[in-house]
């Protein structure tokens, strides 16, 4: 079978990867646009504790949070170790303590049918600090210890190199697609028409441009989240634990000296590609006010990402109306570092004709 993957980010790597694995033959296409979400994002995998209250969005972020382990193995198989990808515990902390007690009750209502959630404990000011030290010192915390951070620009590239040495060819470009007898023939790309028996768009908030041929109406739009990156070199950050406020950022560190806070959420922003005051200032206020132990340290990046977000903000995985070889992956939003492999993953079933492991009937592409 032949398939066209286009967009590859964490979504569509993953679908590619799973799909070459399944023994298809298949061509990633990518445009590599600037503001690409995968690109921009530092992620958090820590499902359980969520405020959440969408079923059926919480069950894309478990499912997301069970099948990364499964996916580090296939690419430790592969050759491929560069992740960003390690389980350093998720630690919630709020200013209202009855907000950390609720946090408490959901992670262990929902780690009853989930183990990987692992073990859960609250815990006093000087712990909390341990496992985050720049973290205020009157903050406890509520510790889950499978809370995992992902570097989503690493996981992605890992997927597009094992799907290449499975086979899989890249082209860099803008992909037209081209419909034929009410189905998806291919795409153009550089003007070269790319046929295939099955094409899967993952172009993120640049979908809905690329769907028109089909007649598809997709109600996503991108919006703009700044991420800022701070360092300290010879700080020793490898296995400090994600910050979760129960709010909208989060905090988390990476081995080389390096803390990421993110992000705003600037909805109708469109494909406005600039640093902000407004958005910088708000995420380093957010940070700096739970995290005040990093008001020194050295301002080293900042970037910018379009999240893909559904009108309704549910994310959107399924058959094109009407379209059978038509499949399409969109709308994560904010969440797409944590449900993506595994969406791809379902993605790439859907188009294989074999059932999915979510019956993906909430997630269903409303015709235009």
């Amino acid at each position: 079978m032949k398939v066209i993957v286009v967009g590859a980010g964490i979504l569509g790597a993953s679908a590619a990867y799973s799909l070459v694995r399944a023994g298809c033959a298949v061509t990633m296409v990518d445009r590599v646009d600037e503001g690409r979400a995968t690109a921009a994002g530092a992620g958090i995998v820590s499902p359980w504790g969520s405020p959440t209250v969408d079923e059926d969005y919480y069950a894309l972020l478990a499912h997301g949070a069970r099948y990364y382990p499964r996916l580090v193995q296939m690419l430790a198989e592969d050759g491929e170790f560069d992740l960003g990808y390690a389980k350093v515990g998720g630690l919630y902390v709020a200013s209202d303590p009855a907000e950390l007690d609720a946090a408490e009750r959901r992670a262990r209502a929902r780690a009853v049918d989930a183990p990987e959630a692992g073990s859960i404990e609250r815990l006093a000011p000087a712990d909390a600090r341990r496992a985050f030290p720049p973290l205020r010192e009157d903050q406890p915390g509520l510790f889950v210890s499978g809370g995992a951070r992902v570097d989503g620009r690493r996981i992605a590239a890992a997927m597009q190199r094992a799907a290449a040495k499975r086979g899989a060819r890249l082209v860099n470009g803008s992909a037209e697609l081209v419909m034929r007898g009410g189905r998806a023939a291919g795409v153009r790309v550089n003007g070269e028409l790319i046929e295939a028996d099955a094409v899967v768009a993952t172009a993120g908030a640049w979908a809905p441009k690329f769907l028109e041929p089909a007649g598809v109406r997709l109600a996503v739009a991108p919006q703009r989240g700044q991420i800022v990156h701070l360092r300290l070199p010879g700080t020793e950050t490898a296995h400090w634990s994600i910050l979760q406020p129960l709010n909208s950022y989060y905090l988390l560190a990476f081995e080389d000296s390096r803390v990421v806070i993110g992000a705003s959420r600037e909805t109708g922003s469109g494909f406005d590609y600039r640093l902000t005051a407004a958005g910088v200032a708000e995420v380093l206020n957010a940070g700096l006010t739970i995290a005040p132990g990093l008001a020194a340290w050295t301002l080293h990046e900042i970037r910018i990402g379009f999240r893909p977000l559904a009108d309704d903000t549910r994310p959107k995985l399924g058959k094109a109306p009407g379209i059978d070889n038509l499949i399409i992956g969109n709308g994560l939003g904010p969440s797409g570092l944590t449900m993506g492999p595994f969406s791809g993953a379902e993605l790439a079933r859907l188009t294989l004709g074999k059932p999915t492991e979510l019956a993906l009937d909430a997630y269903a592409i409303g015709a235009g």
